[in-house]
């Protein structure tokens, strides 16, 4: 009996320090997420998306085949120019109980020369060997303005 009693407190133990690394990574993710979108209003959009990119990235692109990997990623980009403004917040973040991948959800804002537009994203983001978080998938979609 005493055996058991000592396993259920170390599985106990096990659960709750996943529990608190998911909580942890969560609020990395959410705090590298908001990092990003102020180094892209300061950088430029393309240049700071490469440069938080994983190598094995995957952009979906509305209408086309997703472009996968971030030397693909880079080139399809190289074409085009940076927005005269983007910029986005996460509302929502959680990470896997092993703290090494995770997502946030927010809200973007993208202004234009000619117009204003709003829409809802998800990115996919992976813990990387030297504890810094890169982003695996990234996409969203339009919305109307907010009220």
């Amino acid at each position: 009996m005493k055996k058991i009693v000592i396993a259920f407190s170390l599985l106990a133990a096990c659960v709750e320090k996943q529990a608190d690394l998911s909580k942890q990574s969560a609020e990395e993710i959410i705090q590298t997420d908001r990092a990003m979108s102020d180094e892209a209003a300061k950088n430029g959009f393309f240049k700071t998306l490469l440069s938080y990119a994983d190598d094995s990235v995957v952009k979906p692109q509305e209408g086309m085949a997703p472009v996968i990997g971030k030397t693909a990623l880079q080139k399809f980009w190289s074409s085009r120019t940076d927005f005269k403004e983007l910029t986005w917040e996460p509302f929502k973040a959680e990470a896997s109980k092993s703290g090494d991948i995770g997502y946030t959800l927010g809200n973007w804002k993208l202004v234009t020369k000619d117009t204003t537009m709003y829409g809802n994203y998800y990115t996919i983001w992976k813990k990387q060997p030297g504890g810094k978080w890169k982003f695996l998938v990234d996409g969203g979609n339009n919305t109307p303005a907010p009220k």
